[in-house]
């Protein structure tokens, strides 16, 4: 049994129907206090210098922080084309493939790893880092929505890798070529950060700069390899022997061992001893009934009486 089938038996009432309309929720309240309530957000952003110091709310309210402030009308245009047109129709229909409960824990497994990871580099860096001289504090803004966008995506391109989609409106392309693409560009990324942060900083504090910057990126990707992973049907090792036996009783017999593979029904000949006959199953007849080319058309059909 699959370990995701066994967490749905116990818990699957706990699956939250639309989450997808509750997502896009948090995105649109995040934009508008980025743009007209800064000081507000930063206040529900996931700073665990704060967490640690009582506001707790934190841990549950960074998930509308925005990606990146709006800056202008143009940027929140897009934002609502890419909701409306591309994460609403794929996160609902993630929900109707997978089922609700699993859907919504995929979602919150990566929340929950998302703030484990902040809860570490709190612990390893103690909510500081020094860089040139000069300490800078780790707030919230590493920890954004883009975490969730980005999640969804790999789910769904994974799950339907031959759909096609109009990149931009216009480009026909597979998602599975489209998750090619992004797992190399976030490898580049990935790659770029730490090079840049090592040639910066020098090595130590180089990969730490890294780490900070790759969170965003690492997170969805492991969250996404655990959720599939975890789908994968699980066998006992009394399973997996009676599985190998059977597969070993029916399988295709060896060249050379002396058993036919094709038997006509009629004359009784096979490959083995006929081995320019031709065999065909046919579709009228009840049964697997398998005939040679010579009664595979003049045979009476065999019917259910």
């Amino acid at each position: 049994m699959k370990f995701i089938d066994k967490l749905e038996r116990k818990f699957g009432r706990f699956g939250i129907p639309n989450l997808t309309v509750y997502i896009i929720g948090c995105y649109v309240l995040g934009y508008f206090l980025a743009m007209f309530a800064p000081g507000v957000l930063n206040m529900l952003s996931l700073d665990m210098s704060m967490v640690m110091k009582g506001q707790i709310w934190r841990l549950v309210t960074w998930v509308i922080y925005p990606p990146s402030s709006v800056g202008g009308t143009g940027n929140l245009v897009m934002f609502l084309l890419a909701i409306f047109f591309f994460y609403y129709p794929i996160g609902t229909s993630l929900e109707r493939t997978w089922g609700t409960f699993r859907y919504t824990l995929y979602i919150f497994s990566g929340l929950l790893f998302t703030v484990i990871a902040a809860v570490l580099l709190y612990v390893f860096t103690g909510g500081y880092v020094m860089m040139n001289g000069i300490t800078y504090s780790l707030g919230g803004g590493i920890f954004t929505t883009y975490y969730i966008s980005l999640s969804i995506f790999l789910a769904y391109a994974v799950t339907y890798p031959d759909l096609q989609l109009l990149l931009m409106f216009v480009i026909p392309i597979r998602m599975k070529w489209m998750l090619i693409f992004e797992l190399v560009y976030l490898g580049y990324q990935v790659v770029r950060i730490f090079s840049i942060g090592i040639a910066s900083y020098g090595t130590g504090m180089g990969i730490l700069v890294g780490v900070l910057n790759c969170v965003q990126i690492v997170v969805p990707v492991l969250n996404m390899f655990w959720f599939f992973h975890a789908m994968k049907t699980r066998l006992s090792g009394k399973q997996k022997k009676r599985q190998k036996e059977f597969r070993a009783q029916f399988s295709q017999p060896r060249p050379g061992s002396g058993i036919a593979r094709h038997k006509c029904a009629i004359c009784g000949r096979t490959e083995l001893t006929n081995p320019e006959l031709q065999f065909r199953y046919c579709s009228k007849c009840v049964g697997n009934r398998e005939y040679c080319q010579d009664h595979l058309f003049t045979h009476q059909h065999i019917r259910m009486s």
